[in-house]
């Protein structure tokens, strides 16, 4: 499974993206179960901006979900901190 963040916006206005190839990881299955869970709950609220806020588009396959700052559900942000910090 492929899972893919892509972050805009913030103060600086400096895109940054990561992606994670789960495929013969030896976590494959907890990083499956997390991405399924953010996409199957879609986004974390309401995506009106907010000023300098962040805005992420998530893709899990051929699936995608975008959502905001501060709106995140705790899976969202627990999956987007762990692929930009681990994702090439």
């Amino acid at each position: 499974m492929r899972i893919r963040v892509s972050r805009t916006g913030g103060f600086a206005g400096i895109a940054r993206e990561g992606e994670i190839e789960t495929s013969g990881r030896s976590d494959a299955a907890e990083w499956e179960a997390l991405a399924d869970s953010v996409i199957s709950a879609g986004p974390g609220g309401p995506s009106a901006p907010v000023p300098d806020g962040f805005r992420y588009r998530i893709t899990v396959g051929g699936r995608t979900v975008e959502c905001a700052d501060p709106r995140l559900t705790p899976a969202q942000r627990t999956l987007i901190s762990r692929v930009l910090q681990e994702g090439a």
